[in-house]
């Protein structure tokens, strides 16, 4: 019981020394994020409907 309450005080202790980024800074990272994630998203969803019209071409 003694290592739990130890614990969060440490914890409490060791965020004050994050460095946190700012608010422009957040927003870029955020928008180079969901802008990477849409090209992933779009790039393989391209690949599969490549992938499938290829196969039911070879399967007919």
């Amino acid at each position: 019981m003694q290592r739990i309450t130890k614990f969060f005080p440490e914890v409490a202790r060791e965020m004050r020394k994050v460095s946190w980024p700012k608010r422009k800074e957040l927003t870029r990272y955020t928008i180079i994020v969901l802008i990477t994630v849409i090209f992933v998203a779009v790039f393989f969803a391209v690949i599969d409907l490549g992938i499938s019209n290829l196969i039911r071409f070879i399967l007919e």
